[in-house]
């Protein structure tokens, strides 16, 4: 998918980032302009090597998001159209459903408010008492559950590639091993230098994730905010217990803690998966465990909003890496609801970054979060479900660029 620029000619839209977001927004400019020339540039030597290709694989269907926010709204549109996208380019996917266990009496009383909170938000569910759900899971254990038929599995690496080559298709550049070195905005023209050369476009779109922020620096933008890396910890089980559970099974989150826990998921290549933790990275792109670099450090322990989030949650971090650390701990945690699982049985599996916009107040990004200029708009903040909300994050990415271009 590499292409180089074309001389002397201005694009309709420069898309900067070849996740499945990035992607999904240059095929919704073509779809809606056709003829257009559309380029996404990406680093990396193919599309959906970051965090696209690095999660869990699941189709949400929006349980945990505050009734009227953009993610509530985004997932549930965003479940129908990937199911549908899946259907039209041939790309297999299951609707295995979830459960959501409760082990405890507060976790209980949470999972009843989290069944309200859902509703509100129109989603299909029913809540089960603990002999419902060993008839439904036999190796699960719990006082009750909730199930989401709808949630489901996908390859999201195959969904990203399918949309680029739609893109090509409709006529679009995919230009891969291509990193932007320079962007500067004119009156008329965003101009993008990058190491292979320069590149012009009426728009430019930033869909940057783990480098979100600067990108937006680069392009002028005014950035109040920090992307932190936190590193999403796997494992997988062997094969002779792949059919431990047939849902995904996930815990009742805790609501003062900004993530959901670990959870069994059943992948579409038949896998299944346990994790993952949240644990501070110190590496944007550092998937690998152990890997350290000293700018992405230091771009978050030099900024204000670090130490006041860092005071908040100092004992859940510290646990975190505890169960990091100490392969037994994570298994505990595992065992609550699926006590048949064993410390051999949890396998390498590779690690997910999530990146993280977190403000100067100390305050994490709950939401999807957008800076613009004139000319560009960058999404600074996709958070899960970002990858089942794509194709309706890039329809709201194009309305907002054709509706105003100064929106902040």
């Amino acid at each position: 998918m590499v292409s180089s620029p074309t001389h002397g000619e201005t694009a309709s839209m420069i898309v900067v980032g070849g996740g499945i977001v990035g992607l999904a927004t240059a095929r919704e400019a073509l779809l809606r302009r056709p003829g257009s020339d559309v380029v996404v540039l990406e680093k990396a030597d193919d599309v959906a090597t970051a965090q696209t290709g690095h999660n869990s694989g699941v189709i949400h269907a929006g349980l945990y998001y505050a009734p009227g926010s953009l993610k509530a709204r985004l997932c549930k549109a965003g479940r129908e159209h990937t199911t549908r996208f899946c259907d039209e380019r041939g790309i297999d996917y299951r609707s295995i459903g979830k459960l959501v266990v409760a082990t405890t009496p507060v976790e209980v009383d949470r999972m009843r408010s989290l069944a309200q909170r859902a509703k509100a938000n129109g989603l299909e569910l029913e809540e089960i008492e603990g002999s419902r759900l060993a008839e439904m899971e036999p190796n699960v254990r719990g006082l009750a559950a909730l199930v989401s038929p709808t949630t489901g599995v996908v390859d999201f690496t195959q969904v990203a590639r399918a949309m680029a080559d739609q893109i090509i298709e409709l006529g679009g550049r995919v230009v891969t091993g291509t990193q932007v070195l320079q962007i500067a905005e004119r009156p008329d023209v965003v101009v993008v230098t990058t190491q292979t050369g320069e590149y012009r476009g009426k728009r430019l779109v930033g869909c940057a994730g783990l480098q979100a922020d600067r990108l937006a620096r680069m392009g002028g933008l005014d950035v109040d905010f920090r992307i932190v890396p936190f590193r999403g910890e796997y494992y997988q089980l062997p094969s002779r217990r792949s059919d431990v559970v047939r849902h995904l099974i996930y815990p009742v989150p805790d609501p003062a803690l900004p993530f959901l826990g670990i959870h069994l998921s059943p992948s579409i290549d038949g896998r299944v998966t346990v994790g993952p933790n949240a644990v501070l990275g110190f590496a944007r792109e550092g998937y690998r465990r152990g890997s350290v670099q000293l700018a992405d450090v230091a771009s978050y322990a030099f900024f204000p909003g670090m130490w006041r989030f860092a005071a908040k949650y100092a004992r859940t971090g510290i646990t975190e890496m505890g169960n990091s650390l100490f392969r037994r701990r994570y298994l505990e945690l595992v065992r609550k609801y699926c006590p048949s699982i064993e410390l051999t049985d949890l396998q390498p599996h590779p690690a997910g970054i999530r990146a993280q916009a977190l403000l100067r107040s100390g305050l994490i990004v709950d939401d999807f979060l957008f800076r613009s200029t004139q000319r560009q708009l960058h999404l600074c903040n996709a958070p899960s479900p970002a990858a089942t909300s794509a194709i309706p994050i890039a329809s709201l990415l194009n309305d907002r660029l054709e509706t105003t271009g100064t929106e902040r």
